[in-house]
C-alpha cells in the first residue's frame, strides 16, 4: 500500500544524503513518523505546511517498511499511518515537489485523489 510523507526541501536533501532519518522535529517529539493516506494528503499539506511555498511529497510503500507501522486515531477521528522507527530511502517509491498557486498546493494530476 502506498502512503505519503511531506518533507521540506532541506529535510528531503538530508534524507537522500543520510539514507535514513528519525523524521522532522515534530515526528521526533511525537515518537513516530507521521504519514498520510492519499485522502488525507491535501489537508495535511495545508494544515501543517501552509506557510511554505513548496513542499516535497514522497510516495512510500508500506510493504517495504521494516519498522512497525500503526494506524492510529488522529485529526477528526481519522486513522493515520504512524511509523515507529526510522524513515528509510529504500521504501520511497517517488518524490515530487509541490508548489502553491494562489494559496493552494497544486498536486500532480497523476496522484489519484
Amino acid at each position: 500500500m502506498e502512503i505519503y510523507k511531506i518533507l521540506l526541501h532541506q529535510e528531503w536533501h538530508d534524507l537522500k544524503l543520510k539514507r535514513q532519518t528519525p523524521g522532522s522535529m515534530v515526528d521526533v517529539m511525537d515518537g513516530f513518523i507521521h504519514f498520510s493516506t492519499v485522502e488525507q494528503l491535501r489537508t495535511t499539506a495545508s494544515k501543517h505546511f501552509g506557510s511554505y511555498k513548496e513542499i516535497v511529497v514522497l510516495g512510500c510503500e508500506t510493504a517495504l517498511m521494516e519498522s512497525p507501522l500503526k494506524w492510529e486515531i488522529s485529526r477528526g477521528g481519522e486513522l493515520f499511518p504512524h511509523l515507529y522507527g526510522p524513515m528509510d530511502v529504500n521504501f520511497i517509491l517517488w518524490n515530487e515537489t509541490v508548489t502553491k498557486l494562489n494559496g493552494t498546493y497544486v498536486f500532480p494530476e497523476w496522484i489519484q485523489f
